[in-house]
């Protein structure tokens, strides 16, 4: 019977060529548009779940209180001291590992030098991740401290081979380290990724701070991994006893969450998780499968269309026995082979594009077809859409009366066929107008941010990181760029412009009215030239200068700053900072340095020429950016050999702040145009078989005298009537959904006047001309053809 049903399912395909074709077409680009999302989806879904035992793995929070007890924010970070602390004092925990925040730095094997990813940790971190060990032991990778594990792909860079093991890496051109182990790679989606690892004990002998236990400096990761079931409230109960009984002093409270929810989870108010990127990946598989159901009701459509064809056929195997069951497996066949073709073409585009797609969105996403669980997925949707696309056409055609079908009375049953196939173009151009509106307001929001002043002039300026030697030959430095005449100004600090976290509590002021003061403040320490380098308006005192001995005890301001203190002569006011005092010789604009979504931090910049971490330059603007770079590019390789030279602009890192928005638009504006291209290829199926059933209809009109555009009419009417119904629904639905994903921004635009009649009038137009052009065809036919039709 099987056998049979395919043999009819692949003749009536062949025999309508063109239905056929377009149902593929359309199935195709949708099966591959969610393949392609799903991919993604995946991809963001599967962060830091990579371990067997990921779901028992913690990271420590610190949540910073606010007024009325309420908790004013919640990041990810620790203390030193904690740790230990909850190892001593937590039956729960099972494995506990500190490391830091990580950062590229340099690692050589002798004159093959290279700046990688690095992370320090304590061993039990090769508990909790299940890292795969190419060489080595897992047990005792990081018991030296002068140890080293390195990544496949490191290794193949130092010394092109993973046959490494106790070979000598030379770390930062000051530490030799012996590798004691090599790991396979790790997968992007892993947020605590790095290129080699070094032992915790070796951290406490370069930063001062790692080794000193203290309930202070949250600079710290600590991720622990507790015994599976525990309740996770009682844990964080018990840790809050500990913190009391450890550190009476301090407010801040450090509670666990789950490492495998912080990147979808990450947004935090009031000390609890209220959503984050998940909203992204929802509104993403939202977009997945309707593209794949506006595929699906053209295949409906398709064949509820085609019903008069098929009645005869229906009403034929009826009178000689066949019963409704079998007529609905025959349909039903029918579709699955139709979504089994269009499932090959699929994969097929997929491959094709998917490096283009990784390209545009910077990430490496593939499908493992030697994974079981891959193909399960992919039979899983083929299986689904051959169902859906199938189910209405198989018991809408196999419900047909017999004799009315042979007598050709079969009339349409109000709702469950014309109205039904009305409602589903609707639907479908509704969707498609929806992501039309979508688009264009994410595309204005990204452009109100862009556009929006980030406080200083971004042209020009470039940084690099103060590594080596540059540490202590900073003045040196200074001194030949500035002669050399390619740069203007320049300044040492201790993080870039464009930075995260360095976040500090207790300051004190003149005339404060509370005891305690819980608002958080950004510090920069820096040296001179700091705001005639990067261009910050100054609104009133002075920068930092060498005519002034003083400027050690002094300190600048950013404008939300002075805010907060209430001053409002705040030059030469002081405030209390860890208990010494500040004289304040400077006020600035308040500047973007953080997220450009929301106010950052009130800003506070200390000097101290001792304090390293980053060179900002300004460019000579007289001279070729390239005849710059390369006069940098040879002092500072002349002063500092053993390192790579690593130059940014200022302008490309913050147009990385843009990426989460970024991918948004990019996605929504490919997807959404394959909504309205797979919606129009069913509309033009839709008028392209009206017409055909219409042909001896047009040619007596035509002998009659009815003229082109009256027959174009006639034929295109109806459809556009479903168009504009389609904008009727989508425009205020479109604008409730954008507006209230707009509120989320502190900083956004307004959804304008013009996007709602642009994104309807666009879609009637491109529907209208996939209309036309059937009906021109059609009505430009010769009606002596049309006569002869039957």
């Amino acid at each position: 019977m099987f056998r049979l049903n395919l043999k009819i399912a692949l003749r009536n395909l062949w025999k309508n060529k063109v239905s056929s074709f377009i149902n593929v077409v359309g199935l195709a680009i949708g099966l591959a548009a969610c393949l392609t999302l799903l991919l993604y989806v995946t991809y963001e879904w599967n962060f830091d779940k990579q371990a067997k035992n990921s779901a028992d793995v913690y990271t420590a929070m610190t949540n910073i209180p606010g007024d009325n007890g309420k908790i004013s924010g919640t990041f990810e970070g620790s203390t030193t001291a904690f740790g230990p602390a909850i190892r001593q004092g937590l039956p729960e925990l099972r494995y506990m590992a500190r490391m830091d925040y990580g950062g590229k730095n340099l690692i050589a094997n002798g004159q093959n030098a290279f700046k990688r990813q690095s992370k320090f940790a304590e061993p039990d971190i090769l508990k909790m991740y299940d890292y795969h060990f190419i060489q080595g032991n897992a047990n005792t990778a990081l018991n030296h401290p002068n140890s080293v594990i390195v990544t496949e792909s490191t290794a193949k860079v130092l010394f092109g081979s993973t046959d490494v093991l106790n070979r000598i890496v030379r770390f930062k051109d000051q530490i030799d380290l012996n590798i004691t182990g090599v790991i396979e790679d790790q997968p992007d989606n892993s947020s605590n990724k790095f290129d080699y690892l070094m032992p915790w004990s070796l951290y406490e002998s370069i930063d001062r701070g790692a080794k000193d236990l203290n309930w202070s400096n949250y600079s710290f990761i600590t991720l622990v991994m507790l015994k599976s079931g525990v309740d996770l409230n009682l844990v964080n109960q018990k840790i809050n006893q500990i913190e009391k009984k450890n550190n009476t002093n301090n407010q801040q409270s450090q509670v666990l969450f789950p490492l495998a929810k912080l990147h979808l989870y990450g947004k935090f108010e009031d000390g609890k998780s209220v959503g984050g990127a998940i909203e992204q990946i929802y509104l993403f598989v939202g977009l997945a499968f309707g593209i794949l159901l506006i595929a699906c009701i053209n295949f409906m459509n398709m064949a509820t269309a085609k019903s008069e064809k098929r009645a005869k056929e229906v009403g034929i195997k009826k009178t000689i026995g066949a019963n409704r069951s079998s007529l609905i497996v025959q349909f039903l066949t029918e579709s699955m082979v139709l979504t089994f073709i269009a499932v090959i073409f699929a994969i097929a585009l997929l491959e094709i594009f998917l490096p283009a797609f990784n390209n545009l969105l910077n990430i490496k996403l593939d499908i493992s077809y030697f994974n079981g669980s891959s193909w399960m997925g992919i039979l899983g949707i083929v299986l689904a859409t051959g169902l859906i696309a199938g189910s209405y056409p198989a018991f809408y055609l196999s419900s047909f009366n017999p004799i009315q079908t042979l007598k050709k009375k079969i009339k349409s049953k109000g709702f469950f066929s014309v109205s039904l196939r009305q409602v589903l173009v609707v639907g479908q151009f509704c969707f498609a107008i929806i992501l039309i509106i979508s688009t264009l307001v994410i595309y204005k929001q990204i452009q109100y941010i862009k556009n929006r002043p980030v406080g200083f002039d971004v042209n020009a300026l470039v940084e690099m990181p103060q590594d080596g030697e540059l540490k202590t030959k900073y003045e040196l430095l200074r001194t030949q760029l500035l002669k050399s005449g390619a740069v203007s100004s320049m300044f040492q600090s201790s993080v870039s412009l464009s930075h995260h976290g360095r976040n500090f509590a207790g300051i004190e002021w003149e005339g404060m009215l509370k005891a305690t003061n819980n608002q958080l403040f950004n510090q920069v320490i820096t040296t001179y030239d700091f705001i005639k380098t990067n261009g910050i308006k100054l609104t009133s005192g002075r920068d930092f200068s060498e005519k002034f001995a003083s400027d050690t005890s002094a300190v600048m301001v950013s404008a939300s700053a002075v805010k907060v203190f209430g001053y409002k002569n705040p030059v030469d006011r002081t405030v209390t900072i860890f208990g010494d005092k500040f004289h304040i010789i400077g006020v600035f604009d308040d500047y973007v340095w953080d997220s450009p979504y929301k106010s950052n931090n009130p800003m506070v910049v200390f000097f101290d020429q001792k304090q390293t971490g980053n060179i900002t330059m300004r460019l000579n603007e007289n001279n070729s950016i390239q005849r710059n770079i390369e006069t940098i590019s040879r002092i500072t390789k002349a002063l500092n050999p053993a390192y790579p030279l690593e130059i940014n602009f200022l302008n490309n890192i913050y147009a990385e702040k843009y990426n989460v928005e970024k991918t948004l638009g990019i996605l929504s504006n490919l997807f959404g145009g394959l909504a309205i291209f797979v919606s129009c290829l069913g509309l033009f199926g839709l008028v392209a078989y009206n017409a055909e059933q219409r042909t001896k209809e047009f040619g007596v009109r035509k002998v009659l005298g009815a003229s082109l555009f009256n027959l174009m009419h006639l034929l295109s009417f109806s459809f556009v009537k479903m168009i504009l119904v389609s904008i009727v629904i989508a425009i205020p639905l479109s604008y409730f959904l954008m507006n209230k994903w707009l509120m989320k921004f502190e900083f956004h635009t307004n959804i304008s006047w013009w996007i709602m009649p642009l994104a309807g009038l666009g879609t009637l137009l491109i529907a209208l001309i996939t209309v036309s052009f059937q009906a021109y065809k059609t009505a430009h036919a010769n009606p002596v053809n049309a006569l002869k039709y039957e």
